[in-house]
């Protein structure tokens, strides 16, 4: 069986699994008509409705981070999310969606993102869900809504889907390795990476992937090697750092509803 989607082919056999839970269903319609609103600025309640019915958790023995539904083709949902991810476990992966739904997940092994730190993983489900809308980089000074599942101290207290507020305060020249390009005031936790960014009109503009003031690593240095200036770094550290879209875009990736 052949799962085709986006300018990629990955084949698989029949092994999907849909477990039952007891999520109550999203209303898909309803979402999908804010969408078609491409114009109009949503509310803070119309955007977090959205940004849950877009959302995803990864899955491997543990909950792994978060992912966005990026388009259906048939049966065929295809996710976005942080390679760092999917690093942090071992597949075989899982899709939990917004219904409570547990789908088996296969990476998209052909897709390329040049260094940058995305990945892509597929399901197949008969059910009905939102797809994103992306939207172009958002410039400093704009309202910017944050997502995802953040991990908790205890793995038996699950804290659920969150949704941040914030805005941009910076759109580097130059990406950062791993093409975080977008710094924002959203506070961005573990277990957020791979959540989506959303503008105020509901369109997915960014990845999140980095949060402020990271405990280990030097994660501000630039794609070409270079360094920013102390004064600028120790400013980058106060914020959380997103993957924009626009950079899944160029990298030559056709999604068959939304770009």
């Amino acid at each position: 069986m052949k799962w085709q989607t986006l300018t990629l082919v990955t084949c698989v056999g029949t092994w999907i699994i849909a477990m039952p839970a007891s999520a109550p269903q999203v209303s898909v319609s309803a979402l999908n008509t804010l969408q078609q609103q491409a114009s109009t600025q949503l509310s803070g309640e119309q955007l977090q409705s959205l940004a849950k019915s877009l959302t995803v958790k990864i899955l491997s023995q543990e909950v792994l981070g978060s992912g966005i539904l990026l388009q259906k083709q048939e049966e065929v949902y295809t996710i976005i999310t942080n390679a760092h991810v999917l690093r942090a476990g071992d597949p075989p992966y899982k899709i939990e969606t917004p219904d409570g739904k547990i789908y088996a997940a296969v990476v998209v092994k052909t897709a390329k993102f040049e260094g940058n730190d995305l990945s892509l993983l597929q399901f197949r489900s008969k059910s009905d869900y939102a797809v994103a809308k992306l939207g172009a980089t958002p410039q400093a000074g704009d309202e910017v809504f944050a997502a995802g599942f953040p991990f908790t101290a205890s793995p038996t207290k699950d804290r659920g889907f969150v949704f941040r507020t914030g805005k941009v305060w910076r759109v580097l020249d130059k990406a950062l390795e791993g093409g975080y390009q977008v710094g924002y005031t959203n506070d961005i936790e573990k277990g957020m990476s791979g959540g989506p960014l959303l503008n105020r009109r509901g369109e997915v503009v960014g990845i999140n992937g980095m949060h402020a003031y990271p405990l280990w690593g030097d994660p501000y240095i630039f794609k070409d090697g270079s360094e920013p200036e102390p004064a600028l770094r120790e400013q980058m550290s106060r914020y959380s750092w997103g993957i924009p879209m626009e950079t899944f875009k160029h990298l030559g990736f056709e999604l068959v509803n939304n770009i």
